[in-house]
């Protein structure tokens, strides 16, 4: 068996309208690649249709090449959900024990798991397994029967060297049996297999997580603020807007009754001026500029460009106009309330940009603040100077402070504290102690790897904060390390100033935007799909390459900014994405020029180069 091709079938009315909501299916697919990195899925969306479905994993399990099929969503008790109903006529063998394991490993974690109907079972060659469609339970049903699946379709194919071999290996006699061990035929390997970090075994003890469930943990630990969705959600407009009927033109205010023709100019207004209350004939008009309030007799605006000038007085004032459109009531006059009425909810929408909460606010004259997390960065290590500091020997110059401090600002956060450690236990701990009375997140680079003075993460055991992940699963970052404490968090980025900006843009930055507000889907940074102008080998781990952008002819290509190694910062000039390449494999060592990858957007100007 050289590779396993997945199915990942998301069952579910919302998500086959806005594909988009999906959390479980793209969550299942990040955990087959992980566990299974010679695989390859197809994906598909259906609403809560029985026919539809059946229609759906009958064609997969016609393909033949389909050895899996995942469904999420549709195993409960709802009217609509119909998934196990309709995967049942088309298998030719139930896995009752499958299931079982499957809900006993999910009643462990939650009783409400007794709620779910999902079957497993074989299809002609394919084995099909029904997943709730929460993100969490999907992630829990996928590890308890991911060791099982090589297994399973060594079985079903009747690949009878790799069964014995299994079973060799149960009992302890693998020894007896000699097959291939290339990787496509050892199966799953599990990647959190690790040292205890001690001096037997130097590896450290920290499972290495894949990026979206490291991602996936911080969004569940981090509580997010409430404030801005409640000021959204509440705040009403205290005045109109505007306020009075204005001109939108720069014109002639007059009234529409008095048709086209010569009009005597009564005089100008201007914006901000007091509405007249000046009666008006037809054969009147007032001169008025744009944003001015409307005289109270007038109805109407005639721009200036539909005008001809004929006369001034001797003060150089214009006395009369030609009008030389037909006038008609409402033109050009914005009424009172067009943008905003009082009493009328200010934002449509929860937009946590802080240009549009601001904005908004301000234009209603409301000086309400909305509440940033506090933020403290500190850099650790014996060797770093400060920018300002002679050159010493043995000693580098501090980049990261000054890196992280412009990122948030850059951002719209900002760092209320910055401080430079030298490899102290008694120093990082002091001043953490201190920091933490005061903000809300400590974001730190260095101090997180397995070096004889990397104290961050004793300190924060010490500290009695929960040490959440210490190890992902990407390159640039590797120590990337997660901590909280109550509502007190912590992000201990590498200390290679490359590793810490990929980490801070990938981690730190999502994180913060969730605790102030922001809608999940807008935390991370935005993603769209570039094409390679050069060929890359691939790193055994996934692997975020700074790289510029470049337009041509509607097409984004995409170029590597040099040497990427995490030391040079030099490879963040002109880097507009962090392309995400995928872990190397026998059968792909590296990534083509031409190949599409998805890409994070790193700045709002993000195309260097048009063409």
């Amino acid at each position: 068996m050289e590779s396993i091709t997945f199915g990942v079938l998301t069952i579910s009315d919302t998500c086959f309208q806005e594909p988009s909501k999906d959390r479980s299916g793209p969550r299942l697919v990040n955990l087959i690649q992980r566990d299974f990195q010679n695989s390859s899925i197809v994906t598909s969306y259906l609403p809560d249709e029985r026919d539809l479905i059946q229609r759906e994993l009958r064609k997969w399990i016609d393909r033949q090449d389909v050895r899996v099929i995942i469904t999420t969503g549709g195993t409960g008790f709802a009217p609509r959900d119909v998934t196990p109903d309709a995967t049942k006529p088309l298998l030719d063998k139930d896995c009752p024990q499958l299931t079982m394991a499957i809900a006993l490993a999910s009643l462990q974690k939650t009783k409400f798991a007794a709620l779910s109907r999902g079957v497993c079972g074989i299809a002609n060659n394919t084995l099909i397994l029904n997943f709730p469609g929460s993100e969490k339970a999907v992630v829990e049903c996928f590890e308890t029967v991911s060791d099982l699946l090589p297994h399973a379709l060594h079985l079903m194919g009747d690949e009878v060297a790799l069964v014995r071999r299994t079973h060799a290996e149960i009992q302890g006699t693998d020894q007896a049996v000699k097959v291939d061990s290339s990787p496509a035929l050892r199966g799953h390997v599990c990647p959190h297999k690790t040292g205890a970090g001690n001096d037997h075994d130097r590896n450290s003890p920290f499972p290495m997580l894949p990026v979206d469930e490291a991602l996936s943990i911080i969004f569940n630990v981090i509580q997010r603020s409430t404030e801005l969705e409640k000021l959204v959600n509440e705040l009403s407009s205290p005045v109109n807007i505007p306020p009075f009927r204005a001109s939108i033109k720069d014109g002639y205010a007059m009234k529409s009754t008095g048709f086209s023709g010569t009009k005597r100019v009564l005089g100008c207004i201007a914006a901000g001026d007091k509405p007249s209350a000046c009666a008006l004939q037809e054969d009147e008009c007032f001169k008025i500029n744009t944003g001015a309030p409307l005289p109270e007799h007038a109805d109407c605006v005639i721009q200036v460009e539909d005008t001809k000038l004929l006369q001034r007085d001797k003060y150089n004032n214009e006395t009369l106009v030609e009008i030389m459109v037909e006038p008609k009531a409402g033109l050009d006059v914005r009424p009172i309330g067009h943008d905003l009425t009082k009493g009328d909810a200010i934002f449509p929408s929860l937009d946590a940009s802080p240009v549009v909460v601001n904005s908004l606010l301000a234009s209603v004259g409301s000086r309400q603040i909305i509440r940033k997390p506090k933020i403290a960065i500190i850099s650790t290590g014996s060797e770093l100077l400060s920018p300002k500091d002679a050159p010493t020997v043995g000693k580098i110059y501090d980049s990261n402070t000054t890196m992280l401090e412009q990122l948030l600002t850059y951002f719209g956060f900002e760092c209320i504290q910055a401080r430079v450690l030298s490899d102290s236990i008694e120093a990082i701990t002091d001043t953490l102690s201190d920091l933490f009375d005061v903000v809300d997140f400590v974001i730190c680079s260095g101090g997180v790897s397995m070096g004889d003075k990397d104290y961050i993460k004793p300190v924060l055991e010490k500290l009695n904060f929960q040490l959440h992940f210490g190890r992902v699963n990407m390159k640039p970052g590797k120590p990337m390390t997660f901590a909280s404490r109550q509502q007190k968090y912590f992000f201990g980025l590498p200390g290679n100033p490359v590793s810490a900006f990929a980490t801070f843009h990938i981690f730190a930055l999502p994180a913060i935007r969730w605790a102030a507000g922001w809608e999940r889907t807008k935390c991370s940074l935005p993603i769209l799909n570039v094409k390679l102008l050069n060929d890359i080998i691939l790193d055994g781990r996934p692997e975020y390459v700074r790289a510029s952008v470049i337009c041509r002819n509607g097409q984004l290509c995409a170029t590597v900014t040099g040497d990427q190694i995490s030391s040079r910062l030099q490879s963040i000039v002109g880097a507009d994405v962090l392309i995400h390449l995928p872990g190397s494999t026998s059968s792909k060592p590296q990534a083509k020029a031409g190949d599409i990858y998805s890409a994070s957007v790193l700045r709002y100007d993000f195309i260097s180069k048009y063409e």
